[in-house]
């Protein structure tokens, strides 16, 4: 039944991820949807609308969130189901609180600071993203030490690459309507095709650097990691293509037809470690 619930949560908030959940093996899909479940009730904690806007309630919720969180990984137990099924998988798989809680110390960022430097934004994205990618990669590695050591370099560059698109797209409703402001290099209300491209250019150095270590995935997870990086690389160049002006008043999106063909461009390549070489080194068409 918690796993049941973890799903229920997935579902009824993330479509591109949900998309990609089901390409993972059976195992490995039920325990990121546990993981990605307690995240996403944290950080609706943080923005839900109906909570008010009384900061220190969302705090008490918060913090009796991560309470319960870190009580379950030392017990097993909890009686908040999304709560148990983290536990269940947390503790099977090695996460612990050196995870766990860089990132509930984000979520409280986004209850306290409206404005980032270079090094908080650094230690926000670290908390927000880069740890959830290195939980997974706990997940996908199944223990093998020296992979964990090797991959988690591209795992924490692929989940700043998610974040960071997502403020990107989110630019209008963070600043408007939360009154956020991540990138600290960047005036909402100036914003600019060079802004724009520069940060771009960053989101896209990440999912290069991200991409080598996804071929080395193991084969249940492997896909999955590749739809999701194809997902947000589409949007990457989506935004590119889209003028300052607008990305400052609506939401970016890729079209469910799009993401269609994306998924059915990765099921049906070849996309083991041997056959990505061999499409890198094919001459491109002059078409």
């Amino acid at each position: 039944m918690a796993r049941e619930s973890a799903d229920a949560v997935i579902s009824g908030y993330s479509t591109s991820f949900g998309w990609a959940t089901r390409l993972l093996a059976r195992a490995e899909r039920s325990d990121v949807r546990s993981v990605y479940a307690l995240v996403r009730v944290a950080d609706e904690l943080v923005d839900d609308p109906h909570l008010g806007p009384d900061p220190a309630l969302r705090r008490r919720l918060l913090d009796g969130l991560e309470e319960e969180t870190l009580s379950a990984l030392a017990s097993g137990r909890s009686a908040n189901l999304v709560v148990h099924a983290f536990a269940g998988v947390a503790r099977q798989h090695g996460i612990d609180g050196t995870l766990v809680e860089p990132f509930f110390a984000s979520m409280r960022a986004d209850l306290t600071r409206s404005d980032h430097t270079g090094r908080s934004l650094e230690e926000y994205v670290y908390g927000s993203a880069e740890v959830v990618g290195l939980m997974c990669l706990k997940i996908f590695i199944a223990g093998d030490a020296a992979a964990y050591e090797r991959l988690s370099p591209s795992a924490r560059r692929l989940g700043s690459a998610f974040q960071k698109v997502n403020f990107l797209r989110d630019l209008a409703d963070d600043y408007d309507v939360l009154g956020r402001r991540y990138f600290p290099q960047v005036d909402p209300a100036r914003f600019s095709d060079a802004h724009r491209d520069e940060l771009l250019d960053d989101i896209d150095d990440d999912l290069a650097v991200a991409a080598a270590g996804i071929a080395e995935l193991p084969a249940g997870s492997r896909r999955a990691v590749l739809v999701a990086h194809a997902l947000f690389g589409a949007l990457s160049l989506r935004l590119r293509q889209t003028p300052a002006a607008e990305i400052r008043r609506t939401r970016v999106r890729v079209p469910d037809r799009q993401k269609a063909v994306i998924l059915l461009d990765v099921l049906t390549r070849d996309w083991r470690p041997g056959a990505a070489r061999q499409r890198r080194t094919r001459p491109r068409s002059s078409a």
